[in-house]
């Protein structure tokens, strides 16, 4: 990560002021109405034309000091896929007790340019009316948009401003996304009453980079009787070309971790209005003091007595915390639906998430929290950042960086991480989106911790197969599958959406017009802790339309992997799975006398590097049958880059061999 420093209390040694400006709305010209496709990228769908941003802290109507962001940008649509970048959302925060706190958008507006049927260039203008706000959890909304009238070959376009009253959150601006960008570029004034750091992360090299005085910018009238005095403002002013498009992929946290872009962190600032200098705070057991003191967070974990009687019904007769904690957990799993939204912060808090039987993550696992510690177990709140919010630097104590929290119960050395929100996990298993990184142990007594978020989970399956070749050229016989852990959790997730298990039977028969599910019996369905199984008896069609005497059977009908699905040429980022990862299918097929093997199974063994995994298929036959193996072994949740093209090359394989068919023909 390169650093860039702002030291904004000596500009005297600053060149010239630059000028740095924003492009003309409202216009467009006919190179960019006619282009056909993005030279440096022809399989663009959509190519960012010019791009500016304008950050600044300065005055607003009510006379506060604000952050204010004013953004502008204007992207050629080539096609159909590339619509949806006209789809805009604007994520801003909305504190949920003092409305002093709100992040607004306004000054919103929006283009559609395109050629009619005559070959005029028309243009379609965002309507007020069609700027929708939606809540997006508990302290943020969505400003959402759609730009009217988009067709093959448009050119959008659309600005607004954000206005902030956070100066320790100076908007990170992102070079890169996922469509390809000509020119972008972010212009930044700050006050010399701040002091920021930036840094510049991700691959790509600014094209533009300057630093200038701004004399006068600004002019704060101080208390006490003092005369309005002015500061002078540096002005920074960033800018990339040709910045290619960010392809994402399988298995990867959020694309903010790997995106160019410059992101600012605020060291120290002087009030302007006390002439006092504030140095921001740089250690936990300041956000530890914040989040113990604050309503719907530190006051909800002091409310134990909200369960002491709740709770006795169900440990009464249970010996050893462990089951204690089990059955809290069960209970408080049945007691609160969650909602979908999530924050570290509480919605409703405890009292009210317990009478609507409903709440945020912060509801329902703080609920938990406190539902332990009334048994008497060592119970902690654990905040985290889920996959899709990004990583958290543990060296800037920014509590912003959260987005989740989870129950942590400590019992006989051992800790478990637990989450309350979702009805088919079981104790001691996390969803994949938490597993992201490191989270920090929160408790009222003691100063807070960091921890790694890994539990113990991991993703194993086995199915095995047992089949007579019919006279009719039919395979007959039975399919078991094993799954444990995340893979048990996963399936169970599939077969609940259907209304009963018949509907899931009968989808997968719709799906797998050659297999016909004769009978089946599912399981552990509900008993989160054992494995759940699966057993069918089966009828499968192998008959060979070309050749009377072939019969064709690929035995990974039931979630086959079709497609590798790691593509790129080169991967710059990491591949997280999550966790550790096992399959295994074992196949035995019986042969009546009048047919034999024609094409077997290509027998495969190869291992990863640094044992990262393995992938071994093995074939053993004898005059009436054969046994078919075949094992996936990924011995890691995170490959580096420099693995990727051995992980590639593995995927490859299991895709080669699981596209291969069983060819049986008549003596």
């Amino acid at each position: 990560m390169k650093k860039i420093f702002l030291v904004l209390l000596i500009l005297s040694s600053l060149s010239k002021l630059v000028s740095a400006q924003d492009f003309p709305y409202g216009t467009v010209t006919d190179e960019e109405i006619n282009m056909k496709k993005y030279d440096k990228d022809t399989s663009a769908h959509a190519v960012v034309l010019q791009e500016f941003g304008k950050t600044s802290i300065d005055k607003v109507i009510d006379e506060n000091l604000r952050v204010i962001l004013e953004y502008h940008v204007k992207i050629k649509v080539f096609d159909s896929k590339g619509f949806d970048n006209g789809t805009v959302e604007i994520p801003a925060f909305n504190f949920n007790e003092d409305a002093d706190s709100y992040e607004r958008v306004d000054e919103i507006k929006g283009i559609t340019y395109f050629k009619d049927d005559n070959g005029a260039v028309q243009k379609n203008e965002l309507d007020y009316k069609n700027i929708h706000i939606v809540k997006a959890g508990n302290n943020f909304v969505i400003y959402k948009f759609a730009l009217p009238g988009i067709r093959n070959g448009s050119v959008i376009e659309y600005k607004y401003k954000l206005t902030s009253p956070y100066f320790d959150n100076l908007h990170t601006w992102y070079f890169q996304s996922h469509i390809p960008k000509i020119y972008s570029e972010n212009e930044v004034h700050i006050p010399a009453y701040w002091h920021y750091n930036a840094s510049l992360r991700g691959n790509l090299k600014l094209t533009k980079n300057t630093s200038t005085v701004e004399p006068n910018c600004i002019t704060i009238a101080p208390g006490n009787g003092y005369s309005p005095t002015g500061a002078s403002c540096a002005l920074l002013v960033y800018g990339m070309a040709n910045i290619p498009a960010f392809v994402d992929e399988d298995d990867m946290t959020s694309d903010k971790n790997f995106l160019s872009a410059i992101k600012f962190e605020l060291v120290e600032y002087t009030d302007p209005y006390r002439d006092v200098k504030m140095k921001m705070t740089k250690e936990w057991k300041d956000v530890d003091y914040n989040l113990k003191n604050y309503l719907f967070f530190g006051t909800q974990l002091k409310k134990q007595g909200l369960f002491k009687d709740r709770i006795m019904p169900v440990i009464i007769g249970e010996t050893g915390d462990l089951n204690k904690a089990k059955s809290i957990y069960s209970y408080v799993k049945q007691l609160f639906k969650w909602d979908g939204f999530y924050g570290i912060y509480c919605e409703n808090g405890i009292s009210k998430a317990l009478d609507k039987h409903t709440g945020d993550d912060a509801d329902i696992n703080l609920s938990l929290v406190v539902a332990l510690q009334a048994a008497g177990l060592n119970a902690r709140a654990v905040l985290l950042s889920t996959r899709d919010h990004g990583m958290v630097n543990p060296l800037y104590p920014v509590v912003n960086d959260f987005n989740y929290v989870i129950a942590r119960v400590d019992i006989d050395g051992q800790s478990y991480l637990l989450d309350a929100t979702d009805p088919l996990l079981s104790f001691g298993m996390l969803p994949l989106k938490c597993l992201n990184g490191n989270g920090r142990v929160f408790s009222m007594d003691k100063s807070s911790e960091w921890m790694e978020i890994n539990p113990p989970q991991k993703k194993k399956s086995t199915r095995t197969l047992d089949f007579t070749l019919q006279d009719d050229g039919s395979l007959k016989g039975s399919l078991i599958i094993y799954s444990v852990g995340y893979d048990a959790y996963t399936k169970r997730t599939a077969i609940k959406k259907f209304n009963n298990i018949d509907e899931y039977i009968e989808d997968f028969n719709n799906k797998s017009p050659k297999v016909k599910v004769l009978t089946s019996e599912i399981s552990n369905l509900d008993s989160l802790e054992n494995p759940l199984i699966e057993k069918y008896e089966l009828n499968i069609n192998t008959t060979d339309k070309l050749n009377a005497n072939l019969l064709v059977f690929n035995p990974f009908f039931w979630d086959r992997l079709e497609i590798n699905p790691f593509k790129l040429t080169e991967r710059t980022f990491p591949v997280d799975l999550g966790m550790p990862a096992d399959e295994r299918l074992i196949l035995t097929v019986h042969l009546p006398d009048q047919y034999t093997v024609e094409t077997a199974p290509q027998i495969v063994a190869i291992g990863m590097p640094g044992n990262g995994g393995k992938f071994v298929t093995n074939y053993q036959h004898d005059e009436n049958s054969f046994t078919l193996s075949h094992v996936i072994q990924l011995n890691k949740s995170i490959y580096s880059p420099e693995e990727y093209p051995y992980l590639k090359e593995f995927y490859n394989k299991i895709v080669q061999s699981e596209k291969a068919e069983i060819i049986f023909k008549k003596k």
